[in-house]
């Protein structure tokens, strides 16, 4: 893709998502609310007036054989979900209704998009549960383009339209009632630029820190943009904070003094600094040596450290990270008390420590591979990845920059020039405030926004869908939806290029099935050239509130890429307990050919990760096992004692998994036994590498890692047992 926001930033068209209930109940499509104009105010437009052309054409069945007036010719697409069917009616005007003649491979979902310019589309309306023959699409828009855009293919083919048809009106202006893109990022959002007086930034990030250092569960949540320049500052990262530069390039923006991870707070001790991220940005500090010393959920992402960058805090008590991407680090990298960490295509000066489990996935300046002491799992490159979207200053407004997909990466995106991608301006986002209902919320995902969650809790009580083909969903500042009255919180449907990206989601009192959904079971579609991609993706069940739900992430797409995420049944905080912060499993995929960087997966009362899905491949694995079965009987599976921590399914063929560490700390009742750290199917394509168990503190037993091999996890001392290779 290209950096084309220039082009795309012309006003949207003031259309409103609407299909009408007059002929489309009998043939099963969604609809949405308004009316549109009544049918004696409308006719059809000479077919002989329209331009058309089309994502693609499967040989001879070009666009205009779909506006030739010949109801035997056809326009015929690739097979592919998201193509499209494009009609220039050579004026703008208001649009009625579309008629669409389907051949045999039809549209089972479809949106109809509407633009003045041919750049910039809004959808007009959507259909979901199309079944082919003869469809009569009502809306009510006004524009000179009409898109037809696949979502969902009936078929095991393409997109096959024997005629569309458009009927229009005499003229007026545009309907009112949409929803607009754009406008301000909140009052939780705090922006400078470099005439900002350094004082008044470090009395603003002191403020912020001091209220949010210890407040773990809190509703404070905050996020700082620096603006490209200079800027003599130390910001010490609490919880629920993000630091990001609002450059297009991290050299765009130079913090020099810090932006510090440390655990005062917790008496040196690291492990609970959850929550916190820096994105975006070089710094230059004050001591030659930056701190970040975090474990789950504090990404650091497309950071230049010009200096060398320590990730134990400054006791050299214990930390529980980490992940670091696309970074630049121009000194050394010292993990010294870390227990793992994953480094994802990046470029150190060097590499010094290791405890249990240090992976290196496309990383220059990696240490060498070897496996134990030092744990040092290397991968030369990383098989496919697409960073994580960023918010940016463009100039004279902000837009989102979504980088592109690559394959076999090594080292950073932006080292030899800009990063290749796309930039959205802001005006193509709804920006969401706190108190903003979920229905809001869907009726500008329907009008063809994507979304940008401003800092602040999000309470729910009917699940966000996600249904338009690459929509982007980004979070700022550790923005939070919390579901209510048992519904999912977000469902991503079955199609290409959905980025989630700096969400958290966290688990409501009332039971509910699942948190977050991507993709629909049974779900088939191929993405590999446009995949679905999660970064930065959080999942808390309890700690807030006593949380309650069956699986909290669920995989169905084929494809998708996840790109680190913690997904936490809490083990301290608020409601918290065996039989109140209740949930089976945090990670279930089922989707096929799934890549995942960084997978955190904790404390669930069953299976904490279960992968049934084809040729799957993790890089980095962190879990720890439930702590608070109260005895051995409710921590038993069938005949064997316990869940392991990460299960393929005996029916998966091919799976690939380097750096599994799985471990036990059974606080309530220490002499728990868990047979297996990790299940798997002893079968040739089935390959994992680099595997442990711990029993930390002796708290629980595992007794071997994979299946019956691997010696056993015991013991106060805190060794691990290791196992090199699985099949």
């Amino acid at each position: 893709m290209r950096d084309d926001m220039t082009t795309r930033r012309t006003t949207r068209a003031k259309t409103l998502a609407a299909i009408t209930t007059a002929g489309l109940l009998g043939s099963g499509l969604g609809l949405a609310g308004s009316t549109a104009a009544s049918a004696a105010d409308c006719e059809a437009l000479p077919t002989g007036s329209i331009t058309a052309t089309a994502s693609s054409s499967e040989g001879p069945f070009t666009a205009n054989l779909a506006v030739d007036g010949n109801p035997q010719t056809r326009w015929g697409s690739a097979f592919k979900d998201a193509e499209w069917l494009a009609l220039d009616l050579g004026e703008a005007r208001d649009i009625c209704s579309v008629q669409i003649s389907w051949e045999a491979a039809y549209g089972r979902g479809y949106r109809v998009h509407v633009s003045d310019d041919g750049t910039n589309w809004t959808t007009a309306a959507s259909v979901t549960a199309g079944d082919g023959g003869s469809d009569t699409v009502e809306v009510d828009a006004h524009g000179r383009w009409l898109r037809l855009e696949g979502t969902q293919r009936g078929t095991g083919y393409g997109y096959s339209v024997f005629e569309l048809q458009v009927l229009v009106g005499e003229g007026g202006e545009p309907p009112v009632g949409v929803i607009p893109g754009g406008g301000d990022l909140g009052p939780n959002v705090h922006v400078y630029d470099d005439q900002t007086p350094d004082s008044t930034i470090q009395a603003e990030l002191d403020t912020a820190f001091a209220a949010q250092e210890t407040d773990q569960f809190g509703t404070a949540r905050s996020q700082f943009l620096f603006k490209p320049g200079s800027y003599d500052v130390h910001a010490n990262v609490g919880f629920n904070t993000s630091i990001s530069g609002a450059g297009r390039n991290p050299d765009d923006v130079t913090i020099n003094g810090g932006v510090w991870a440390d655990a005062q707070w917790f008496g040196g001790n690291a492990t609970q600094n959850f929550w916190r991220s820096v994105e975006n940005l070089a710094i230059v500090p004050h001591t030659g040596e930056a701190r970040w010393a975090v474990s789950q959920a504090a990404p650091m992402r497309r950071v230049h450290v010009k200096g060398a960058l320590n990730l134990a805090p400054s006791s050299y008590g214990w930390a529980s990270g980490g992940f670091i991407a696309d970074t630049k680090v121009d000194g050394a990298v010292r993990s010294y008390s870390q227990q793992q960490w994953l480094s994802r295509d990046s470029t150190f000066g060097s590499w010094e420590g290791s405890v249990w489990n240090m992976v290196f996935s496309g990383v220059e300046g990696s240490p060498a591979p070897h496996f134990p002491n030092p744990s040092h799992t290397v991968l030369d490159t990383s098989p496919v990845t697409c960073e994580k979207p960023y918010l940016y200053w463009a100039g004279d407004d902000w837009a989102v920059f979504v980088p592109g997909l690559s394959t076999n990466t090594r080292g950073t995106t932006w080292e030899g020039g800009q990063t290749p991608g796309q930039s959205i301006p802001l005006d193509e986002f709804y920006v969401a405030k706190p108190g903003d209902s979920a229905e809001r919320i869907n009726q500008a995902l329907a009008q063809g926004l994507n979304l940008l969650l401003t800092p602040g809790v999000f309470h729910v009580d009917e699940t966000i869908e996600v249904d338009r083909a690459d929509t982007v969903v980004l979070g700022l500042g550790y923005a939070t939806i919390v579901n209510d009255g048992g519904v999912a919180a977000m469902r991503v449907a079955d199609v290409d290029g959905v980025k989630l990206a700096g969400v958290l989601f966290d688990a409501g009192t009332t039971h509910a099935p699942v948190l977050l959904e991507v993709g629909e079971p049974g779900a088939s579609a191929d993405h590999a050239d446009d995949p679905i991609s999660l970064h930065d993706v959080f999942l808390r069940v309890g700690g807030a509130v006593a949380g309650k739900v069956d699986d909290a992430l669920v995989v169905h797409a084929d494809d998708t890429i996840v790109d680190h995420i913690w997904s936490w049944r809490g083990d301290h905080g608020e409601g918290i307990g065996w039989n109140q912060n209740t949930a089976d499993r945090g990670l279930v995929v089922t989707g096929d050919d799934v890549t995942a960087y960084g997978l955190f997966v904790e404390h669930f009362q069953q299976y904490n990760t279960v992968w049934s899905g084809e040729r799957g491949r993790t890089v980095f694995y962190q879990s720890e096992l439930a702590y608070d079965p109260p005895n051995q009987a409710a921590w038993t599976n069938g005949a064997r004692q316990g869940w392991a921590g990460y299960k393929v399914a005996d029916q998966v063929d091919q799976h690939q998994a380097w750096g599994v560490g799985v471990y036990s700390y059974n606080n309530v009742d220490p002499s728990i036994v868990t047979h297996s750290a990790i299940e798997a199917p002893a079968k040739p394509g089935i390959r994992l590498r680099n595997l442990l168990a711990v029993s930390l503190g002796g708290n629980g037993i595992i007794s071997h890692v994979v299946n019956d091999l691997g010696e056993e996890a015991s013991g106060t001392d805190t060794i691990p047992s290791y196992l090199a290779a699985f099949n």
